[in-house]
């Protein structure tokens, strides 16, 4: 069996279009009666209310983008294929499902991957027209129990809880995300610091590989 390791970085919908629909929609809360009052807090709060609204994307794959995906086969060195624009999220999902192996079973291992990164990369995949490899090269909608994956949040805190990857290593006194977290990869990615994401992308990669050898080494 190979073992990948996995992380992505995503982003909110970088259409100005889908922006500008949200905040048309923007509605005031059910309290506002009169339409003068309506009025002006859709004036004074619309702005702030549809950029909440577009920010909430980067956690949706239907309207979301991957910008980065972080992986390692085995004990080999962690890698990171980068999106510096929306339009190369196809080309960079394509560079993944092409580089993972195509002899055996993979082991897709990360932190929440049957929750948020495998399920994303598919449904990306599929709005973007991207061939899927083989389920036994990259499952389709696993359980965080089925061999061919290891999710290390559920691996700790069981199906019904969680944990951050942030506080699994420091209880596992191993190193943590420092000063860089995935909350500021959207602006990182606005403000064009498309290598510190991709640096910080693969760093999540080796510490997920940390955080398994740990439960493989006591038999997990």
């Amino acid at each position: 069996m190979n073992t990948i390791y996995l992380d992505i970085e995503t982003i909110p919908n970088q259409s100005p279009e889908y922006r500008a629909e949200v905040r048309k929609n923007i509605k005031a809360p059910a309290s506002y009666k009169k339409q003068e009052s309506i009025d002006k807090w859709i004036a004074e709060n619309g702005d702030a209310a549809a950029e909440e609204i577009v920010a909430k994307t980067s956690f949706d794959p239907a309207h979301g983008h991957i910008c980065t995906i972080g992986f390692a086969i085995g004990d080999g060195e962690a890698q990171a294929i980068h999106a510096e624009a929306e339009e190369c999220e196809q080309l960079i999902i394509e560079s993944f499902f092409a580089a993972l192996p195509e002899l055996g079973m993979n082991q897709i291992v990360g932190h929440y991957i049957t929750g948020f990164d495998i399920p994303f990369i598919l449904r990306r995949a599929i709005i973007l027209g991207v061939k899927l490899p083989p389920s036994v090269a990259f499952p389709r909608q696993p359980k965080p129990w089925d061999d061919c994956v290891f999710d290390t949040m559920v691996a700790w805190a069981g199906p019904r809880d969680r944990i951050s990857q942030d506080n699994l290593c420091k209880a596992l006194g191993l190193q943590g995300k420092g000063d860089f977290d995935g909350s500021m990869v959207a602006k990182a990615w606005a403000d064009g610091e498309h290598q510190t994401i991709a640096d910080y992308c693969k760093r999540d990669v080796e510490t997920v590989r940390e955080i398994h050898k740990r439960f493989e080494a006591v038999g997990y």
